[in-house]
């Protein structure tokens, strides 16, 4: 007994050397609370600061006076991943005015930031950020907790905020204001017939608006499965066609499509020349100075007809040597649009290549009485020609286009009537066609199984191998949400899209977004993701097959 007594004091004595007088928790704590959270959202490569931790501290009266804060990477699968941890504090109010708390650090395991910061009657927003190297591995995560605070010489334990969950490494592909551009939208992938990954997207350059504005359609290249990507081009820009500055020659809502039985890339995009003004009427006289707007879905900003200064164009460049260059656009307007049409465009995303050679873009338009509409447009003569379909369903817009094991086309298309419907029968409108578009069906699963806050998402048929069989499922992403745009989510359907079941979900960002997206397969047992997320303008993310379906598939 006397030799336990003994060493409890040695024990004692030693906490009271090295320790902070004493631990308390920060629920106990009546005038400094802390409330730790990680948020679930990307960290991305070519990023500086990524969020991955953030704690808040809510001081009431007294002064605080904080001195240190414990950081611990546990469950990060490679430190060696990181490049630099550092940690920032700001008050509520103001999220934008970070200061550093220490200096930046190495990762470690477990990491001291250390300071001398007085707090008094205020919130404040303590902030985990970590800059990764360039060649971190993309199906790593990263994982942040913090274990403490010490603060006025004693060490507080936060009170933990939702699930620990580590944190998927992404790229950010493009962020606002790279290559001078303001604002990057619209995300369409695609794998092409060697390999090379291919993400394209708006390039607006002067804001964040639709057409009509200075936009042109960049591309980005990766030949390594979405680790490295090569500087932007610009497939598709009508520069200052027909005398007019480049923000009134605007190219938009990109969609690309990769013929599988050649070496050829079709990439589609809307052009608009000048403005029609509210009732329709080509505005004469434009200059780099004048400020008249409109675009094709708003008002009679398109109309019928097949000129330049009545209805926007649609045009198709086209790429030979796998997306390295891009020729002149081909004008298809007159040749599928139908003449009292207010509108045929593309659907931003990617097109699919079917089982016997047909070429199909996802396509979408406005009608005789300029009520919008979903379609497809498609070639038998390897893009020689293009015819486009049916209306598929009134009262939608942006769909994508996916070919069932049976041989229909299953088309997944934004529906007007949710942005006022959050009730149970929100959802996106789902319909099939086994003729390419002359009838379509409405599918069982259309209008409450996949929920949406009206906004643009993408389906796509994934084909692997277990056991030595083939296999096929159905890919689908959005914002998980029927109001707001925010809760990128994963899904899979292993039924042909009957069923969506909830044990295949997976939450990407759960921040508020732009919400759109586009998938493709970058091999059989890897799945690729580009869309609007929180952190940057545009994000790719590659995902494991076996962790999606939790099986092992065939090498």
């Amino acid at each position: 007994m006397k030799t336990k007594l003994f060493f409890t004091i040695i024990w004692i004595l030693i906490l009271c050397i090295y320790f902070p007088k004493y631990v308390e928790s920060a629920n106990k704590n009546k005038t400094i609370r802390l409330e730790s959270k990680q948020s679930h959202i990307p960290v991305l490569i070519l990023k500086n600061k990524n969020p991955v931790l953030q704690t808040k501290m809510t001081v009431s009266s007294k002064k605080a006076n904080v001195q240190k804060i414990a950081v611990s990477l546990d469950g990060t699968t490679d430190l060696n991943d990181i490049e630099t941890v550092r940690l920032s504090y700001t008050k509520s109010q103001d999220n934008n005015n970070q200061m550093p708390f220490g200096k930046p650090v190495s990762p470690s395991s477990e990491i001291i930031f250390a300071d001398n910061v007085n707090f008094e009657n205020d919130t404040i927003l303590f902030n985990v950020l970590i800059k990764l190297k360039d060649d971190a591995n993309l199906f790593h995560k990263i994982n942040a907790s913090c274990p403490y605070f010490v603060i006025n010489n004693k060490k507080v334990i936060p009170e933990k905020k939702g699930s620990r969950h580590p944190l998927r490494i992404g790229v950010a592909i493009r962020q606002q204001n790279d290559d001078n551009v303001h604002t990057f939208r619209i995300p369409g992938l695609t794998t092409t017939n060697k390999g090379t990954l291919l993400a394209i997207y708006d390039a607006r350059r002067n804001s964040s608006r639709d057409l009509q504005g200075d936009i042109d359609i960049g591309v980005s290249r990766s030949t390594d499965g979405g680790n490295t990507w090569e500087p932007m081009r610009i497939g598709l820009d009508m520069g200052e066609w027909g005398g007019l500055p480049e923000k009134f020659n605007g190219a938009s809502d990109p969609c690309i499509l990769v013929d599988k039985n050649s070496n050829k890339i079709f990439l589609a995009g809307l052009w608009m020349y000048g403005v029609l003004d509210e009732n329709g009427k080509w505005i004469e006289n434009l200059n780099e100075n004048s400020e008249a707007w409109n675009h094709q879905w708003r008002n009679n900003g398109s109309q019928p007809g097949f000129g330049v200064k009545q209805t926007a164009q649609f045009l198709i460049a086209t790429s030979t040597d796998d997306g390295k260059t891009w020729s002149t656009p081909e004008n298809l307007t007159q040749m599928c649009k139908k003449e009292a049409w207010w509108l045929w465009a593309p659907a931003p995303g990617h097109g699919i290549t079917l089982e016997d050679g047909t070429l199909v873009f996802p396509t979408q338009g406005r009608d005789k009485n300029g009520r919008s509409f979903s379609n497809i447009t498609y070639s038998t003569d390897e893009g020689k020609t293009w015819k486009t379909s049916q209306p598929a369903y009134s009262n939608t817009t942006e769909n994508m286009v996916a070919q069932l094991d049976d041989g229909r086309l299953m088309l997944n298309a934004r529906y007007n009537p949710n942005r006022s419907n959050s009730t149970d029968t929100n959802g996106r409108v789902v319909v099939t066609t086994n003729d390419l578009g002359q009838t379509w069906t409405e599918h069982p699963s259309s209008r409450s199984a996949l929920i949406e806050s009206t906004c643009m998402a993408s389906i796509h048929k994934h084909i692997y191998h277990e056991n030595g069989k083939e296999k096929s499922i159905l890919l689908f992403s959005n914002p998980n949400t029927k109001t707001g745009r925010h809760h990128m989510t994963l899904k899979v359907s292993i039924d042909n899209g009957n069923t969506w079941p909830e044990e295949f979900w997976m939450l990407l960002d759960e921040g508020k977004s732009r919400g759109y997206s586009c998938i493709t397969s970058i091999d059989e047992n890897t799945v690729g993701i580009l869309y609007e997320g929180s952190q940057s303008d545009l994000i790719f993310e590659s995902i494991p097959l076996k962790e999606i379906l939790d099986i092992e598939t065939n090498d």
